[in-house]
C-alpha cells in the first residue's frame, strides 16, 4: 500500500520515562503492522492515551483529556487507553468513556495491531493480564528523541511501598538478559545516539539470574560509541558495593543518582514500607559520595503521609539541607485505591492546608539551598550534550551536564547530538545560561 492510504496513529504520553519507553514500543509495533505516526490527533485513525496511575491528579487530568479528544473523532476513529492506568481500572474505563474502544495494560502491547484492527471493525476490547514472560524483545522501537535512548532493562517492582500503586499496575519484578540490553545498545549507537539510560522501577536490583546491575553497567558501558550511561530509579538498598564500584569504575556512567528518599523521618520510612531508615539512606548517600567524587544527587520526597507529624516533617527538612540535593520532586500524599496506606486510620490524615504548608516550606528550602550552589558555579566550565531546542525563535538550545545540570547555549537545530564544552555564564536558580567555549571532539571508537 501507499504511504498515503496508510492508516496513521497518534499517542499522547503522560507519566514517567519508563511511560516514554512503552510509547515507542506500541509506535514501533504499529508501524511495522503498516500504521504512520502522526504527531497531532487531528484526522488520526487510531489515538492511544498512553497513561499513568502514580497520583490521583494524573488519572483525573487522562479523563479530562479523553473528553476533549472527541472533537477529534471522525466516524471510525479508534481511541484507546493503555499504560497504568487501563491497567488499574480495566473495564470502568469503557465505562466511562463510551468512546474508548481498547483498554490495554502495559503487559498487552503486543496484540495491540489484532486489537486496533478489531476496535476498527466496532469491537470493544481489554486487555490487562500480566505476562511475566514479556520483554518485547523482538520489537522495534520508534523512538521520539534522537539524542539519547530509554533501554527498559527490567519491568515490575517487589518492593510494595505502602503508598505505591506500581506493583499492582505493572506487576511482579523481572529483569531482561544482559545480553539483550547491550544488543539494544549497540543498535542505539548505530542509529546515531551515544547517551543511554537505562530504565527500572528499582533499576539497580536488576538480576537476569546470571548478572547484577553492576555487570549491566560494565557492559553497557563497555559499548564502543557510548559516551554517557544513566539510569533511573534506583532503590537505596540495591546499591551495593558492586555496583558502587562499577559506577565510579566505568568511564561513561554519569555522575549523578536520581535517588528517591521520600521522607527523612525513620518513623515514616517504616510506614511507608521503604525498607530502610534515616541512617541507612544517609550511609548509602555517603558510600556513593566517597567513590564518585562531584556525585550529583536529586530526589523525590512525599509531604503529608499518613500520620506525617511536625517533628517528622522538621527531620525531612533536616535531612534535605544535611544531604544538598540539587534538585528534588516533591509532592502531596495521594492516596492510591488498592494501596496499604489508604486502610490506615482517619484519624492518622494529614489536612490538606497543613501539607500544603509544608510541601510550600520544602520546595523553598531545596530551592534556596540549589541558588545558593549554583551561583557558585558561574565562570566553571563543563562539557554538556546538546539535546534540543530550547524555544521558537530564541535560538538557544537545551544541553546537559553529565551530573544533569540544565545549560542554554546559542545555537541551531544542526547541533543536535553535539558535545560541546560551555563556560557558566548565568542561572535563574535552576538552570544556566552558557557560552560555548569549543566543541568536544568524539572519543576513539573501541574495536
Amino acid at each position: 500500500m501507499d504511504s498515503s492510504s496508510r492508516p496513521t496513529v497518534y499517542i499522547e504520553t503522560y507519566g514517567c520515562q519508563m511511560n516514554v519507553s512503552d510509547s515507542e514500543l506500541m509506535l514501533g509495533k504499529l508501524a511495522a503492522s503498516g500504521y504512520d505516526a502522526v504527531d497531532r490527533p487531528d484526522g488520526a485513525d487510531v489515538i492511544l492515551v498512553n497513561t499513568c496511575a502514580i497520583r490521583d491528579h494524573a488519572e483525573q487530568r487522562v479523563i479530562g483529556r479523553l473528553g476533549e479528544l472527541r472533537r477529534f473523532m471522525g466516524p471510525h476513529t479508534v481511541v484507546g487507553v493503555t499504560g497504568c492506568m487501563a491497567q488499574r481500572l480495566g473495564p470502568q474505563l469503557l465505562d466511562k468513556a463510551k468512546h474508548v474502544s481498547l483498554v490495554i495494560g502495559p503487559d498487552g502491547y503486543r496484540a495491540l495491531p489484532t486489537l486496533v484492527e478489531g476496535a476498527r471493525r466496532g469491537e470493544r476490547a481489554i486487555a490487562t493480564t500480566f505476562d511475566l514472560e514479556e520483554h518485547y524483545e523482538d520489537f522495534a522501537p520508534r523512538r521520539f528523541d534522537r539524542v539519547k535512548a530509554w533501554i527498559p532493562v527490567q519491568r515490575g517492582c517487589d518492593y510494595k511501598c505502602t503508598y505505591c500503586i506500581v506493583p499492582t499496575t505493572r506487576g511482579p519484578e523481572r529483569s531482561r538478559r544482559l545480553a539483550e540490553v547491550v544488543r539494544e545498545a549497540h543498535e542505539v549507537v548505530a542509529d546515531g545516539m551515544s547517551e543511554i539510560v537505562l530504565l527500572g522501577q528499582t533499576v539497580n536490583s536488576y538480576d537476569d539470574g546470571t548478572h547484577d546491575f553492576a555487570d549491566l553497567l560494565r557492559a553497557v558501558g563497555a559499548v564502543p560509541g557510548v559516551r554517557r550511561v544513566r539510569f533511573t530509579s534506583p532503590h537505596p538498598n540495591d546499591f551495593s558495593d558492586r555496583v558502587v564500584a562499577a559506577m565510579a569504575e566505568v568511564p561513561s556512567v554519569c555522575e549523578h543518582v536520581h535517588l528517591p528518599m521520600q521522607s527523612g523521618s525513620t518513623r515514616i520510612l517504616k510506614r511507608m514500607l521503604r525498607r530502610y531508615t534515616r541512617e541507612g539512606y544517609f550511609d548509602c548517600v555517603a558510600r556513593l559520595r566517597a567513590a564518585i567524587p562531584g556525585l550529583a544527587l536529586t530526589t523525590d520526597v512525599i509531604v503529608g503521609f499518613p500520620g506525617e507529624t511536625d517533628e517528622d516533617f522538621e527531620e525531612t527538612l533536616s535531612a534535605v539541607r544535611e544531604l544538598a540535593f540539587e534538585d528534588a520532586f516533591t509532592f502531596k500524599f495521594s492516596p492510591r485505591d488498592g494501596t496499604p496506606a489508604t486502610r490506615m486510620p482517619a484519624s492518622e490524615t494529614v489536612a490538606d492546608e497543613v501539607a500544603s504548608e509544608r510541601l510550600a516550606r520544602l520546595i523553598d528550602t531545596v530551592r534556596t539551598a540549589s541558588r545558593a550552589r549554583n551561583l557558585r558555579l558561574l565562570g566553571s566550565r563543563h562539557e554538556v550534550l546538546v539535546e534540543k531546542v530550547a524555544r521558537r525563535g530564541q535560538e538557544l538550545l537545551q544541553t546537559r551536564t553529565r551530573d544533569f545540570k540544565t545549560v542554554l547555549v546559542p545555537g541551531d537545530e544542526s547541533m543536535l547530538g553535539r558535545y560541546l564544552t560551555v563556560e557558566l555564564t548565568g542561572t535563574t536558580g535552576s538552570t544556566f545560561t552558557g557560552a560555548v567555549v569549543r566543541e568536544r571532539q568524539p572519543l576513539p571508537m573501541a574495536g
